[in-house]
């Protein structure tokens, strides 16, 4: 099977029912595991930092909000660079570096939560490593965008990203589990003890939140090595890529994902440890991975919507429920002496994860619509050939996915960190809640003028 491939045309119906489909679906089969996996690394602090001030170590809530929010921000930053790199080092050849590099956060939070000694410092350094997972997003999805024609890519894009984000439940689902007994026996270390809130004492290996990922990381690490395929028509200079910054859209998209994956992402990561600030009585580890769970199915359901309907209208209905959801999360929480209701916040929260996968989903299928539109357009008046403008269209979509999951991941930092500060300046979460409402607001404002109004710019 050669794993470089010189032609690739899948705007060619022939050419993709009888070769690109298969080779397409190939590797997006392979990219899906190993972006999950990158998913449970990056997320695996929102769940670690619960355990850790029962185990001995003596952090902040401040503290514990910021490992929880650091991923994110590493994660978000690395993404602008491994938004370019597929075209100049090949899908192939990244997506086995950039898994493979997923081994040296998940052994080093293993080893570091086995000592309460381990300096705070050194915990900040393993939680910005873990935005090596974040940073993955990008690259995958900047690939996994060249091999399919535009009219499956909002599908292929909303499996790729909707399976991966999967990896945010899995971490939340999984973790609480493999703590409890000795997973690798005396070769995981010795466990921790400690006191529950009815006075007794029990053990949990908390280096397993680290450790359960290494086996599977090496796997998928192999499978993309020699399963998946470089094109040759992606390849492209850094250069050739930049010209994305000089695109109104491109910024007008970055500031709508913000408001989807940024909330996904962000939500996912402080979920946990505000559901303890306001609801101190629960364990949230026993609800967290709900939220990122829906939302990365509904983010595949939005894929399919995106592809048989208008993306940006599916975009704008779903910022308006996000709103709606918000309002709700607000009504639920204890004030003025109420106790509040936890069964009614976590509703309102599930409807809001909701919301953000499908939202998710359609501004990654607006992308490729917008560009597709712009560049036929400048085709037409320039005399061009439909080919290279939609081959023009390909290249900087692909960029432009991979730039927008760059944006739209800080929303993973701010959010939690909004939370604690919140929380610390006026002793509740309202402050942060009413600012993302405005927040959606103007998403809702900016995707209807320019993208679904009757005169809209490039109504998609």
């Amino acid at each position: 099977m050669a794993k470089n491939i010189s032609e690739w045309h899948p705007e060619d119906r022939q050419f993709w029912n009888d070769t690109g489909r298969a080779i397409a679906k190939r590797n997006l089969w392979i990219s899906v595991p190993a972006l999950l996996l990158a998913f449970t690394i990056w997320q695996v602090w929102s769940v670690t930092v619960v355990k850790l001030p029962m185990i001995g170590f003596e952090f902040t809530k401040n503290q514990l909000f910021w490992l929880a929010a650091l991923p994110a921000l590493s994660g978000a930053t690395l993404r602008i660079f491994y938004s370019f790199i597929v075209p100049i080092f090949g899908g192939r050849r990244w997506t086995a570096i950039s898994t493979a590099s997923l081994l040296i956060p998940a052994f080093g939070l293993g080893f570091a939560v086995q000592n309460p000694q381990t300096s705070y410092v050194t915990m900040v350094i393993l939680a910005l490593l873990c935005g090596f997972g974040g940073a993955n997003f990008s690259s995958s999805m900047a690939n996994i965008s060249f091999f399919f024609p535009r009219a499956e890519k909002g599908n292929a894009l909303g499996i790729n990203a909707g399976l991966g984000n999967l990896g945010v439940s899995v971490v939340q689902f999984v973790v609480p589990i493999v703590i409890t007994f000795a997973l690798f026996g005396a070769l995981g270390g010795q466990p921790q003890t400690i006191t529950n809130a009815n006075g007794t004492t029990s053990q949990i290996w908390l280096q397993n939140a680290g450790f359960v990922w290494v086996p599977f990381i090496i796997i998928s690490t192999v499978l993309a090595w020699f399963g998946m395929n470089n094109l040759d028509s992606a390849k492209a200079s850094f250069k050739d890529q930049a010209v994305i910054f000089k695109r109104k859209h491109n910024w007008l998209m970055c500031w709508l994902y913000i408001g989807t994956f940024g909330s996904f992402i962000g939500f996912s990561a402080g979920f946990a440890l505000l559901t303890k600030q306001v609801f101190p009585e629960i364990d949230p580890t026993k609800y967290a991975f709900l939220g990122p769970l829906v939302g990365a199915l509904m983010r595949v359901v939005g894929g399919w919507f995106s592809d048989r309907f208008s993306a940006a209208k599916v975009t704008e209905i779903s910022f308006i429920f996000m709103v709606v959801a918000v309002f709700g999360i607000m009504y639920f929480l204890p004030h003025d002496g109420s106790a509040g209701s936890f069964w009614g916040f976590f509703s309102c929260f599930m409807i809001l994860f909701a919301f953000t996968g499908v939202g998710n989903a359609s501004t990654f299928a607006q992308a490729p619509r917008i560009f597709s539109t712009i560049h036929r357009r400048h085709a037409t008046e320039n005399g061009l050939s439909k080919e290279q403008a939609d081959e023009n269209a390909t290249k900087e979509s692909a960029a432009i996915v991979g730039f927008m999951g760059a944006i739209g991941a800080y929303g993973g930092f701010f959010i939690p960190k909004s939370f604690g500060t919140s929380i610390a300046l006026t002793g509740n979460a309202e402050a942060a809640l009413i600012c993302f409402i405005l927040f959606y607001l103007t998403c809702i404002f900016i995707n209807w003028w320019f993208y679904t109004r009757k005169n809209a710019e490039v109504r998609c």
